[in-house]
């Protein structure tokens, strides 16, 4: 993977710092993907990364099942039965069902395909994980499905491994944020101190964050006015 962060498409451009960072890392890390970075494209360029992948998918993507064993005519074929996210008719037995009650989504149903892969990565196999709420939230409308990808050196525990994509939504949040109130959304690339600026903010606030257990949270008393 020697693509340049100023060039090519956006995965490419994400590939490239993220394989800096992690060459700095002193253990193994998971990276989470939002839908947009759920593709064979992101598979295919960081497939050499010593990093776990989580990466949420678009519900209209469609994955393949590992091809039956070579019948000895022909050109081995690459893809077995086709899976299609959006057309439940195409599904077959998920390899694991468990439901549990999570204390603030409710009742939730998760299953898992293995050994699943894109249409232009047949090589890179994938767990395939759907997460669905069996109940209406407050607003009376029905949840839509959470489909994910795994990617890992070891199988992913089914209770566990769906939650770490629930960290993706407090960053996400963050940035939407920032770029309200540091004013991200507004700044020109004419004046350099304005790009330090965007940079600086957020190792800030993220420290802070970081070291929240740290520290002893110490509300100030409200000082009481006398006639």
């Amino acid at each position: 993977m020697n693509a340049s962060p100023g060039k090519d498409t956006p995965i490419s451009k994400a590939a490239w710092p993220l394989e800096q960072v992690i060459a700095e890392l002193p253990q193994r890390p998971l990276v989470l993907f939002d839908r947009e970075y759920g593709c064979a494209s992101l598979v295919l360029q960081t497939a050499n990364l010593k990093a776990d992948k989580l990466m949420r998918l678009r519900s209209n993507r469609c994955l393949y099942s590992a091809p039956p064993a070579y019948c000895g005519r022909g050109r081995p074929r690459k893809h077995g039965a086709k899976f299609q996210l959006n057309k439940p008719q195409t599904w077959w037995a998920a390899q694991q069902m468990v439901e549990l009650d999570d204390p603030k989504l409710g009742k939730l149903r998760l299953r898992k395909w293995d050994k699943l892969h894109f249409g232009a990565s047949s090589q890179h196999p994938m767990t395939l994980i759907l997460v669905e709420r069996l109940e209406q939230g407050s607003n009376c409308c029905q949840a839509k499905p959470l489909w994910l990808a795994w990617s890992g050196e070891n199988s992913c525990a089914l209770e566990v491994v769906w939650r770490q994509y629930l960290c993706r939504f407090a960053i996400d949040h963050w940035y939407r944020e920032s770029q309200a109130n540091i004013t991200l959304d507004s700044t020109s690339s004419e004046y350099p101190e304005c790009d330090r600026w965007s940079d600086l903010m957020p190792l800030l606030t993220w420290q802070l964050w970081l070291a929240q257990d740290l520290v002893r949270d110490y509300h100030l008393l409200q000082a009481k006015t006398f006639d």
